[in-house]
């Protein structure tokens, strides 16, 4: 039996696992894809302290490194349930059950997208999902943010700071975002904003870089816009569904902690993205995953 198994090998993942293999304890890191989680598809990361600017996939690599430089146990599983008997959990992958004191639930979350042709292509290299990772990138450039949160209207509000025009895409008849925010899109004189549209095509050049979009209205208009990048922010999907039957999610299928990173049932955390949070970057992550390590430490030394 493990002391600890953590799921998923995001930065919050993998900072747990350092944390947890440096107390000796008996853990072992599940992830399903490659490690370092949505980091690993961000083409440039500048804002984390100390490394200036490098690519996601470098920084999850470095990480890994790390990782598996202290012996962590790594397996490669998708995890398809998590079960309780008595103080004993039992996660369930595709291939194989694994019995543990107590799990930190690190699985992340994945971007809604928009499902057009060429998305997938030009993922974090002219499409992102993170205005604050890949915004500077786009400084003095035009640039198109799709939605109309909260999420949405406050990254183009900072996007107006950096870039030469922003053109906000919302398909609902109005902006959803709070008053405040929506009065200090409104301020920025670079700002544009389409409602009652969508964007129904994304328009590369020969290089096969994104070149512009084209967008519909409600009313059967349509336009070309020229840009550098797109922000989508339609909302995001927890990598949750295996924690169904736990009690830990909330009515939108993220978790909910207090600040030691404990969820509703005791022995099992949360780190990184698939919490509920304010602010979701690798920095945050990381925290996440050293405070989930030390709280867990105090439960396992009352298990029994």
């Amino acid at each position: 039996m493990y002391d600890l198994i953590i799921i998923g090998a995001g930065p919050a993942g993998m900072t747990a696992a350092i944390y947890a293999k440096r107390a000796n304890l008996n853990v072992v890191l599940i992830e399903k894809g490659a490690p370092g989680g949505q980091m690993v598809n961000t083409w440039e990361i500048e804002n984390y302290t100390g490394l200036k600017k490098q690519s996601g996939a470098d920084i999850s690599m470095a990480m890994f490194d790390h990782v598996m430089s202290l012996g962590v146990q790594y397996e490669y599983g998708n995890v398809l349930k998590v079960e309780q008997e008595g103080n004993v959990k039992k996660v369930i992958t595709e291939d194989k059950t694994y019995e543990t004191k107590s799990i930190i639930v690190a699985s992340g979350m994945l971007p809604r997208r928009l499902g057009l042709e060429h998305e997938d292509m030009l993922a974090s290299n002219g499409v992102s999902w993170c205005a604050i990772c890949d915004g500077p990138i786009y400084k003095g450039e035009d640039v198109v943010v799709v939605g109309g949160g909260n999420s949405a209207v406050e990254e183009a509000s900072y996007l107006a700071t950096l870039c030469k025009h922003v053109t906000v895409v919302q398909n609902l008849k109005e902006l959803t975002a709070d008053k405040k925010a929506q009065d200090i899109l409104r301020k920025q004189k670079n700002v544009t904003i389409h409602l009652e549209s969508v964007v129904t095509e994304f328009i590369i050049d020969e290089k096969d870089k994104l070149k512009a979009v084209k967008i519909k209205s409600d009313q059967g208009d349509e336009n070309v816009i020229e840009t550098k990048a797109v922000f989508e922010y339609i909302g995001a999907i927890p990598v949750t569904d295996f924690l169904k039957e736990t009690g830990v999610l909330n009515a939108y299928g993220f978790i909910d902690t207090n600040e030691k990173m404990e969820t509703k049932v005791e022995g099992i955390y949360a780190a990184g993205d698939v919490r509920t949070k304010q602010i979701r970057q690798v920095v945050t992550a990381t925290s996440d995953g050293a405070i989930a390590v030390q709280n867990c430490l105090k439960y396992l030394e009352t298990w029994e």
